[in-house]
């Protein structure tokens, strides 16, 4: 009889197969999280939808690729979103309301919050990095046809 009892690829399955189902599950949940607060962000001004949908994205891949398939051809995101995915492209006029956005948050920031000078720099330091990555993002190149 062996000190050490050997453990056989049967014997790991089961276990396998719990930790496989908890990380599909925490996937999705997760996914449904960021859809969620993708949907509100429809509503309310300045919270990024797009953003979600793309954090999302990966998210039913490891889970739902029924959802994940919905992403992709819904008629309102799955255009960007397969954009992103095929060429890490960003359509201009998201680039241009994104920019829009970030400057108006800004301000609203100096204005309501009044930050100690370092602090302001701080933030639109980073705030202007983020806006600089983002404009050299390439733009979408048009979608390949379906029958092709």
């Amino acid at each position: 009889m062996p000190t050490s009892p050997e453990v056989t690829k049967a014997d790991q399955t089961p276990g396998l197969l719990v930790r496989g189902r908890i990380a599909r599950s925490a996937w999705f949940a997760l996914g449904l999280t960021l859809i969620a607060i993708g949907f509100v962000g429809i509503f309310v001004p300045l919270l990024p939808t797009t953003d979600f949908m793309l954090l999302a994205l990966p998210c039913f891949a490891r889970s739902s690729p029924r959802l994940e398939g919905w992403l992709l051809n819904h008629p309102r995101f799955g255009p960007s979103l397969r954009a992103w995915r095929r060429e890490r492209a960003v359509p201009r006029h998201a680039k241009i309301a994104a920019c829009i956005g970030m400057t108006l948050g800004f301000v609203l920031f100096w204005l309501h919050v009044h930050p100690r000078p370092l602090t302001a720099v701080a933030i639109g330091a980073f705030m202007l990095l983020w806006a600089f990555w983002l404009v050299r993002r390439p733009e979408p190149q048009a979608e390949p046809e379906a029958g092709s």
